[in-house]
């Protein structure tokens, strides 16, 4: 993989991570745009132990625009981009409107004495996975997909040395059931200046998990969850794909190594190259379960960059919305006020009619 980096006309940085080392990327960002915003604000919520982004420059960002009008393709003639290349395998470059960043302006006031604010400081990134409009993950070749992990690993690396920045996390929003803004296949990488909520429980659950057993939390449910097997998916010499027992969404599957790494950076070539087939066969099965898009969300869930690696164990969640052909899992009352989720679907059910897909 070749990777080269280049500055856009307003100053962020663009990468190209090509699978041909022949690969040349020299053209100019030749658009006249106006300076990045400055950074978002963090407001403390004293009642919750949360951060709160505050990112009014969002408003304005792209939303749905038709397709000869997609920022994520490539500049084609007079057509300009947030690419400059006439084609690419994988991109990626800072948020135009981004949750978190640098550009520091001004230091915030306090808001009252129980609500410390502070600068939003730290990074979001796009990353496109093809140049093909029309695509999908689920279409890439296990190449691509090897291409896209790697430059999540680099991406992993080098915002995890960045000042400040406590977790990284890498994920894909797919459908606009889910929320997209742009339909070309793309994720997005954020890089926090602190350690998330829910990364935070995890580590709690897994710190009481070894002081009173020895073990690693997740190695040991994964474990548990092969031994039942009736939960799981699919597998292969180094990845199992399962649905948690205790499964939030209609539909659910943790994808985890058989080996406890940390994080992206932390796999081994042959991890590596191990994942790409089975991602993609269990993307497939997801939308083959409705013969139609699966709406869902792929979150890369990675340890801390600076705090508590060892309980930490790599694993990718992917869940959807869509809990039948016509209807779709809302986060009502009891979700979006009280944190608790009701699923409609036993997980052992949704693990044998994905198998069944």
């Amino acid at each position: 993989m070749k990777r080269t980096a280049i500055d856009l006309a307003d100053g962020r940085e663009l990468i190209y991570f090509d699978e041909d080392d022949a690969a040349v990327r020299d053209q100019p960002d030749r658009r006249d745009l106006p300076p990045p915003p400055p950074a978002s604000q963090l407001r403390y919520d004293p009642l919750t132990d949360e951060w709160v982004a505050v990112a009014v420059h969002r408003q304005t960002r792209t939303f749905l625009p038709p397709a000869n009008e997609c920022p994520l393709d490539p500049s084609v003639g007079d057509r300009l981009t947030e690419i400059p290349a006439p084609d690419y395998d994988v991109v990626v470059f800072e948020n135009r409107f981004p949750s978190l960043s640098g550009r520091v302006a001004d230091e915030p006031g306090e808001i009252t004495p129980f609500t410390p604010v502070r600068p939003g400081v730290g990074r979001c990134e796009v990353v496109c996975f093809t140049s093909d409009h029309n695509a999908s993950f689920a279409s890439l070749p296990p190449r691509r997909v090897r291409t896209v992990l790697d430059a999540l690993a680099d991406r992993t690396e080098v915002l995890g040395e960045l000042p400040g920045v406590e977790q990284v996390f890498c994920f894909e929003n797919r459908g606009v059931e889910i929320g997209v803004t742009l339909h070309h296949p793309h994720g997005q990488i954020y890089a926090y200046p602190f350690v998330t909520p829910r990364t935070r429980a995890l580590l709690a659950a897994a710190r009481r998990h070894a002081e009173r057993t020895g073990g690693n939390l997740y190695a040991d449910v994964l474990a548990a969850e092969r031994a039942a097997g009736d939960r799981v998916v699919t597998e292969n010499e180094h990845w199992t794909a399962f649905v948690p027992a205790a499964a939030r969404w209609p539909f659910e599957v943790h994808v985890a190594p058989r080996r406890v790494v940390p994080d992206i950076p932390a796999l081994a070539d042959d991890e590596r190259e191990a994942f790409g087939p089975l991602y993609l066969d269990l993307l497939r099965r997801f939308d083959g379960l409705f013969d139609m898009p699966m709406p869902y969300i792929a979150a890369w869930h990675q340890a801390p960059v600076r705090i508590d690696r060892e309980l930490g164990h790599l694993h990718l969640q992917l869940f959807s919305i869509r809990r039948a052909k016509d209807k779709l899992k809302y986060l009502a009352g009891s979700e979006s006020g009280m944190g608790v989720f009701i699923n409609d679907i036993a997980p052992e059910r949704a693990a044998e009619l994905l198998r069944a897909a």
